[in-house]
């Protein structure tokens, strides 16, 4: 029992939910809001508006529209390394590829956060019963096409797999097993051409995207009545090219991000998953709906040519102490030779601790991708990150 407790305060952390413990479960599956890839990784955990990879599949999949081509990736992180535990770690496997006959990519990702292995006590007893592995799972289908030069669209759907334990906890019945579905509906606007007063043509330098991701039904472990809400989130971002050349090109991300699930109230029912879209801006004040919002910015430096360049990424995020507290600095570093690549992205929060490690600093990813036949369908070089 006490290896369960223990594997749902990681579970916690590794979202920063706060507002999880002090609801009593304000939302479940927390490992579905994880940044999955090390480029967006080293930006600050920011990628709504550039998504232009095949990571766009997490960040916003109406960026898949504008690409064509092929492209796999793979993602690993040896997550929170402050607690020590060399079995917790994170995998995420992208696909996408432009068909034409649909019009636009189809894409696939597997995202798998292992636990490791746990010792089974007894309610009364600190002797090991036996042992059992813990572990999160997705798998996410999408597609995405272009209604507009201009515009794009882009949608998912989801599988979700919760393993916590593999036997229910004192008197109850079942296991701690949770399967579930959600949806994702995104867009996506990048201009040709756009006049702004004093910038002027800032066409093919700016995109904006928007990304409702993990609408579905609450999931449960043992029965019904004790469902948590999975974690429906709201993102809005841009991308903007502050300068490019013939080998040089650096552009600035900003993503804002904002939980959409209904916090429990005893003297009301929980709302459904489709209203909690709307009620959520509205649980508390303005000012404090406005301190739920999380955000993150980058910027990305590119320079080279399109046979061979290479990258370096800084990034900040930003949570309000009263909704989570996680602050930190994000660094990454990039490489594209020919069809292949390779990214890291690190964390720090060395700059902001008060004396204690905090569990997400020197948090580590690197992905490795290969990607061929890709180009954009409306943009010269814009974004520049594939």
């Amino acid at each position: 029992m006490k290896k369960i407790v223990m594997l749902m305060f990681i579970l916690v952390t590794v979202a920063g939910l706060d507002n999880y413990v002090k609801a009593q479960g304000e939302a479940a599956v927390p490992f579905l809001l994880l940044a999955p890839d090390s480029r967006a990784g080293g930006l600050g955990e920011s990628g709504t508006g550039l998504a232009d990879n095949s990571a766009a599949i997490f960040w916003n999949p109406a960026g898949l529209a504008f690409q064509k081509g092929t492209e796999i990736s793979i993602t690993h992180s040896n997550w929170l390394p402050q607690f020590g535990l060399d079995d917790l770690f994170y995998d995420y496997l992208t696909y996408r590829q432009y068909i034409d006959d649909l019009d636009g990519n189809i894409s696939a990702s597997i995202t798998y956060m292992n636990f490791g292995e746990f010792i089974r006590t007894g309610e009364d007893s600190p002797d090991p019963l036996g042992t059992f592995r813990s572990f999160d799972a997705a798998l996410t289908l999408g597609y995405a096409t272009k209604v507009h030069p201009d515009w794009g669209l882009g949608f998912n759907f989801r599988i979700i797999h919760s393993r916590l334990s593999d036997k229910p906890t004192a008197g109850e019945k079942g296991q701690g097993v949770a399967t579930s579905v959600s949806f994702d509906i995104a867009g996506m606007w990048r201009p040709a051409k756009l006049e702004l007063p004093l910038l002027g043509d800032i066409g093919n330098k700016f995109s904006l995207g928007m990304n409702l991701s993990n609408i579905g039904p609450a999931i449960y472990y043992i029965d019904q009545a004790q469902a948590d809400p999975i974690p429906t989130n709201f993102r809005l971002g841009m991308a903007f090219r502050l300068f490019e050349d013939e080998y040089n090109s650096l552009t600035y991300t900003l993503d804002f991000s904002k939980l959409l699930v209904d916090r429990p109230d005893s003297n009301k029912t929980r709302a459904k998953f489709y209203e909690a879209i709307f009620t959520a801006w509205f649980d508390d004040t303005f000012n404090e709906e406005l301190r739920d919002i999380v955000t993150s910015m980058g910027l990305e430096y590119w320079y080279g040519s399109e046979d061979f360049k290479f990258a370096f990424r800084t990034g900040f995020f930003y949570e309000d102490p009263a909704y989570g507290n996680r602050k930190f600095i994000t660094l990454g570093a990039g490489i594209r030779y020919d069809l292949y690549g390779f990214d890291f992205g690190y964390i720090t929060t060395d700059v902001f601790k008060d004396g204690e490690n905090h569990p997400l600093s020197d948090t580590l990813r690197f992905t490795l991708l290969i990607g061929w036949g890709g180009a954009y369908t409306n943009q010269k070089g814009f974004p520049r990150g594939i």
